[in-house]
């Protein structure tokens, strides 16, 4: 049951401040930059408590009065969020650390931690009568937002890529969404969807440019201060496509503190990229406050293979301010790394999370992590999603 809605003030420009008023349909700012949502955090901390949320839903919505979504009617939910957090005690003792965490977000609805976005976003189209929307995805969105309007009965109309993995196509396809494969990146796909949605009637669901995927997403800062007894990790490893996770939880901790939730500190945010595209890790070493598109971006990956995050410039934000760091590894260190893992904890994590795994041995041996903190790997899906690009370390 939802036991406090929402205290939501105004939306705003991420770059000018620009207010936008809550409860209309709205994708960017003027200026073409994310629109973030905005609360009465005064409201939210005097009529509500941390220690009301046992009584909560065992899903994000536990966290509604810091959510968008108005009426509880609204709410297009099938159990997203509330993902264990795991200890990783053998992989942890064979790089010499005490302290490392997995959270697990391949055990969402429809196996991935875009059930949290979609789940968010598609209750607000709900809200606002959207009855079209559309979507280019590297495939885990699709499947997300496939599934939740499904649910709430909204036409989904979805651009992936031709060579997204098969189980992404075939759940969209199950979920009765109109599937479009493109001979090209999510750029493409992206290209698509925006030269068409206006005379089509679609809302554009697309990474940040409509302000509620965010939104769902953050959650994982809320959940993850929660389990943690509300002392935030040293470190968090994160895998970077579009980066929303990273905005999302900088921004819940940042919630979190006005609330009189947690303190000032921050945990390291590190944004793990792939060699074959690594458009923020390159902006980060050279300075840059964004990033340039990344030609001929390939990686088995495919939730990282986005040459160019529209939020590139919020991703280096929390990074650098956070004192984290960008950091690149090879897919060949990405795959085997997801092995070890299985093979010593009993989880089988999809490559983007195995990414960060191989991050994590990379910078535990640099010395940039010492071996008694505490560090969270975010791992972002199911590797049973992905048995096309682990199929390549045990063939038949």
């Amino acid at each position: 049951m939802i036991f406090s809605m929402t205290t939501v003030a105004h939306l705003e420009c991420s770059v000018t401040g620009e207010r936008y008023e809550a409860g209309k349909v709205q994708n960017l700012s003027k200026t073409g930059m994310p629109l973030l949502v905005r609360y009465d955090l005064k409201t939210a901390r005097d009529n509500w408590n941390r220690e009301w949320l046992a009584n909560g839903p065992r899903s994000m919505w536990r966290y509604a009065p810091v959510m968008p979504v108005a009426k509880p009617t609204s709410i297009v939910s099938l159990g997203e969020g509330w993902t264990p957090l795991m200890k990783l005690k053998r992989y942890g003792a064979e790089l010499g650390c005490s302290n490392v965490w997995l959270k697990d977000e391949g055990l969402n609805p429809t196996g991935s931690f875009k059930a949290r976005g979609l789940s968010c976003a598609v209750s607000m189209c709900v809200e606002l009568g959207i009855t079209k929307v559309a979507i280019p995805s590297a495939g885990n969105a699709a499947s997300a937002m496939a599934a939740y309007a499904a649910a709430a009965g909204i036409e989904a109309h979805i651009f992936m890529p031709k060579d997204v993995p098969q189980s992404n196509y075939i759940e969209c396809k199950a979920f009765g969404a109109r599937v479009t494969l493109i001979d090209g990146l999510i750029s493409d796909c992206a290209k698509i969807v925006g030269d068409r949605k206006e005379a089509e009637g679609w809302f554009d669901v697309s990474t940040l440019k409509e302000p509620y995927r965010i939104e769902g997403k953050k959650t994982m800062g809320y959940e993850l201060a929660e389990q943690m007894m509300w002392k935030l990790p040293d470190a968090i490893f994160y895998p970077t496509g579009g980066g929303v996770g990273i905005i999302g939880m900088w921004k819940a901790f940042d919630e979190m503190e006005q609330l009189g939730w947690i303190g000032p500190e921050r945990p390291r945010m590190i944004a793990v990229q792939v060699e074959g595209c690594q458009p923020v890790v390159r902006a980060y070493n050279e300075g840059a406050e964004r990033s340039q598109f990344f030609e001929n971006a390939a990686t088995v990956a495919a939730g990282l293979r986005v040459p160019k995050p529209l939020g590139d410039f919020l991703i280096l934000q929390a990074v650098r301010q956070s004192g984290g760091t960008a950091i690149a590894v090879s897919d060949d260190d990405m795959m085997r790394a997801g092995v070890r893992l299985a093979t010593e904890e009993g989880m089988f994590i999809a490559p983007e999370g195995a990414a960060c795994m191989a991050a994590l041995e990379k910078l535990v041996g640099s010395g940039f992590l010492k071996a008694n903190e505490r560090i969270v790997i975010y791992n972002t899906g199911s590797g049973l999603k992905y048995l096309e690009a682990y199929s390549a370390l045990f063939p038949r």
